[in-house]
């Protein structure tokens, strides 16, 4: 057993600073040494990884608290943990910080299948929400690809979706209240059990504020009656054109679906590998797009879709007819990511939103990226709402491919800023696009975000160096941008 030693702004070591923590949660959980620190260096993004200086498990929300507490006094950095899922380094520890892990708040303390309500502790489930209000005939909307592990504490920190947003909303608009706890250690609940409450918006605000603004402790959500019937369309077409004037089609035609997925050649022979989902191997792009509602909804709007498809261009059309069916379609979806995982050594998932009516275009564009920075694409992203989700697939055992796949990146992320978009639909931020963030808001815009931040944590000890970046480093990054276009210009015009 190894332990780094360590010291606090304040001149605390790392061994005074367990010792006070270890006065009011179990020893065993105020983890101190290098080997079992470990898996917590890094979240779903693993390129980007980090040693805590001390990990904490409280149990209770007393205990949040007076971490908060000896961390606000001492100038210690606190990064909060869910499930560790995340996908922008969100998660990834200070070197000289403590990462707050909230893996022992996870009870469902209240479902209340009269008002449709989930009252959670943070570290529960996503999917786990959806499990027990089963045997109400409800479930949570918003569901991830990673729902089996991700935490509704999380969630609400990125703000997620799933695939089922495009109908049903994301995080955001699935949310009564929640609890946290702030960066002096105070609790303090914001939202109601109503429909609406008096004041500014304090629950939009800290949904999806990366853990900048506070500790989530409680989390109260709305519940969903299950549909009477759902059906999954599974449409193969010819062109990625075509499967972008689609999505608009079917949208335009009046009809929202439940879901409504793309996928390119490449994941659809990744997933149909992975699980057998009977995907169209020979379609260049495919599209998912589920109806729900009554019986009569479900059987008028899949006739009218699957019209819809065969005008623009299908090549082939199959709908699910049964529970099993639909479910092994949406398996095939879910299961993208990890099934590319075995068609390349590693990559790397972006994250951006554009307007749906440039969905064709973009993908266009991201095809000439590919052969540009001489690295394959997979595409599988929520069409509904255009949140892309790229795939870069590399091999860091390459000189140089590691980079490359950034630029990649950052890249397609100008682009969805070029067309209208944004940096990020629901992975966040984080440390993987605050460069980014220079390039999707100016200098007034981003010292707006710091004035909040400075009015909920005036020390900035809640999650450093992620999210929004100092202003200092946005002109920096300009200017180096800057002269990177010059730089291709110059050797364009000389080519």
């Amino acid at each position: 057993m190894t332990t780094t030693s360590h010291a606090t702004k304040s001149g605390l070591t790392k061994t005074e600073l367990a010792e006070q923590l270890r006065a009011f949660i179990d020893p065993e959980f105020v983890i101190t040494d290098d080997e079992t620190l470990k898996p917590y260096e890094c979240d779903g993004l693993a390129m980007y990884r980090e040693m805590p200086m001390l990990v904490v498990l409280p149990e209770t929300v007393q205990q949040v608290q007076r971490v908060m507490r000896i961390c606000h006094e001492q100038g210690v950095p606190v990064v909060a943990r869910g499930a560790g899922t995340g996908l922008c380094a969100g998660a990834m520890p200070h070197k000289e910080g403590v990462v707050l892990s909230l893996a022992k708040f996870n009870r469902i303390l209240e479902i209340d299948p009269l008002a449709r309500t989930a009252r959670l502790q943070p570290g529960v489930r996503n999917l786990a929400i959806s499990e027990e209000a089963a045997q109400h005939g409800l479930y949570y909307g918003p569901d991830p690809s990673s729902q089996i592990a991700c935490t509704i504490g999380g969630n609400v920190a990125e703000n997620s979706g799933g695939v089922h947003c495009l109908k049903y909303g994301l995080t955001v608009h699935n949310l009564l209240s929640v609890e946290i706890v702030t960066a002096e250690g105070d609790r303090v609940t914001v939202g109601s059990d109503g429909l609406d409450s008096c004041g500014m918006d304090l629950l939009a605000l800290l949904t999806g504020s990366e853990g900048l603004l506070g500790v989530v402790t409680e989390v109260k959500v709305k519940l969903l009656p299950k549909p009477e019937v759902a059906q999954v369309i599974m449409a193969g077409f010819d062109s990625i054109e075509k499967a972008g004037d689609a999505v608009g089609g079917v949208i335009a035609h009046g009809i929202i679906p439940g879901g409504l997925e793309m996928m390119d050649g490449h994941a659809i022979i990744a997933a149909d590998d992975f699980c057998q989902a009977g995907y169209p191997r020979d379609a260049k792009a495919l599209l998912l797009c589920e109806v729900d509602g009554t019986e009569e909804e479900v059987h008028e709007h899949i006739a009218e879709a699957e019209a819809v498809f065969r005008k623009l261009g299908a090549t082939s059309i199959r709908t699910s007819s049964s529970e099993a069916e639909r479910a092994l379609l949406w398996k095939g979806r879910k299961s993208a990511f990890p099934a590319v995982g075995r068609i390349s050594p590693d990559y790397y998932c972006m994250d951006g939103t554009i307007p749906r009516r440039h969905l064709a275009k973009v993908l266009l564009e991201m095809e000439s990226m590919s052969e540009r920075f001489g690295l394959r694409v997979a595409n599988v992203f929520h069409a509904g709402d255009g949140n892309l989700h790229p795939l870069i697939l590399f091999d860091a055992n390459v000189p140089g491919e590691f980079e490359s796949a950034e630029a990649f990146g950052s890249a397609i992320l100008s682009l969805c800023v070029e067309v209208g978009g944004c940096i990020t639909g629901e992975h966040g931020v984080g440390v993987e696009k605050i460069r980014q963030m220079a390039v999707q808001f100016n200098d007034e815009e981003l010292q707006q975000f710091h004035d909040v931040k400075a009015a909920f944590d005036p020390t900035g000890i809640l999650n450093p160096g992620k999210g929004v970046p100092t202003l200092r480093f946005c002109q920096e990054y300009r200017s180096i941008e800057h002269k990177q276009h010059k730089h291709e210009q110059a050797g364009a015009s000389h080519g």
